[in-house]
């Protein structure tokens, strides 16, 4: 029966001492927060206010399907900044 083949495993090489420190970022600034916040509600009251007093108010109306749009959009925008949020 023939022998077989012996493979040679490659020779480990140290990963090279020139490593950069990752400058890592600070906290968010608090207004940044506020503002996420208030995008956030402003869309919610948006939607409050387009199934409360769609009738009362003329240009809530007029609107339409866009409050919708309108509403879920600020709240899309403050998702969006909270994961920018450290």
């Amino acid at each position: 029966m023939p022998k077989s083949k012996v493979r040679k495993k490659a020779a480990y090489i140290p990963p090279s001492s020139d490593r950069r420190p990752v400058k890592v970022k600070g906290p968010t600034h608090p207004a940044y927060v506020g503002v996420m916040l208030g995008v956030g509600l402003l869309g919610l009251a948006w939607l409050i206010t387009d199934y409360l007093g769609r009738d009362a108010i003329p240009f809530m109306g007029a609107l339409g399907g866009l409050n919708f749009l309108i509403g879920f959009g600020l709240i899309v925008v403050a998702l969006l900044m909270s994961m920018r949020w450290r």
